[in-house]
């Protein structure tokens, strides 16, 4: 009988969620990947040996036939990494309602419909990761709608991890700095970045705590100084509008 953790990463077809996923199945998971596009789902799945299950991270129906799958045959869910997000958006004066709900609902909505979705497969030693951004903390102009939601996550998971700490069920917020993926393309800024690898490894160090263990967040970015700095990274934007330095 299979005795692997089953994890299910949200935003599994690229950047973050993608690298959790190769990690974790390389650590000995039962993985299996979700994203809204099958095909790319389904390459990104077949790279890293992982199953997969398309489907909307925001839709209640279509999120809970995501969970019902990852969990045969046992009937349960060991982790749930929400790595599914978006940026997007605008300054307010600008941006229209739709943009803003649409942003807000692929962030922050998206997380109450993962954890009620998998709350009834989980039990002790579960354990959710929610994936959030600095833009909590720090928001920006320009992302008022991606800055709120974050900032809106890290309150949701904090309500969560009080609400089922009695069931043995861990919850934590990794809150990441900038990171290289393609998400990154229209920032019309360099900046410091950390690589996808790094993110992946926090992910599966968090599972690896004993689940006696209070951990709420893990903030998690590229230093900026001294002999481990990278280079800045010069997004897609920022090229095209000559910000190199």
């Amino acid at each position: 009988m299979d005795q692997r953790r089953v994890a299910i990463v949200t935003g599994g077809s690229s950047g973050i969620g993608l690298e959790v996923g190769r990690q974790l199945v390389d650590a000995g998971y039962d993985v299996v990947l979700t994203a809204r596009r099958e095909g790319p789902l389904a390459d990104a799945a077949e790279q890293v040996g992982a199953r997969w299950c398309a489907g909307d991270a925001a839709d209640p129906a279509s999120f809970a036939a995501v969970v019902e799958g990852a969990a045969e045959p046992s009937g349960w869910v060991d982790l749930v990494v929400h790595a599914a997000g978006t940026m997007g958006g605008t300054f307010v004066r600008k941006e229209s309602l739709d943009e803003f709900e649409r942003i807000v609902r692929t962030n922050l909505t998206s997380a109450y419909v993962v954890a009620h979705a998998a709350l009834p497969h989980m039990g002790e030693g579960g354990r959710f990761v929610f994936v959030s951004s600095s833009s909590a903390h720090a928001p920006h102009p320009g992302r008022a709608a991606y800055s709120a939601s974050k900032a809106g996550l890290k309150a949701f998971a904090g309500a969560l991890a009080q609400e089922v700490e009695r069931d043995g069920i861990g919850v934590h917020v990794l809150t990441v700095g900038p990171t290289e993926t393609p998400m990154l393309d229209d920032v019309r800024f360099p900046m410091h970045t950390m690589g996808v690898a790094e993110v992946g490894a926090a992910v599966v160090w968090l599972d690896s705590l004993a689940p006696n263990v209070r951990l709420p967040e893990v903030r998690l970015s590229s230093v900026e100084a001294g002999p481990f700095a990278p280079e800045r990274f010069v997004p897609k934007a920022a090229k095209e509008l000559g910000r190199t330095e």
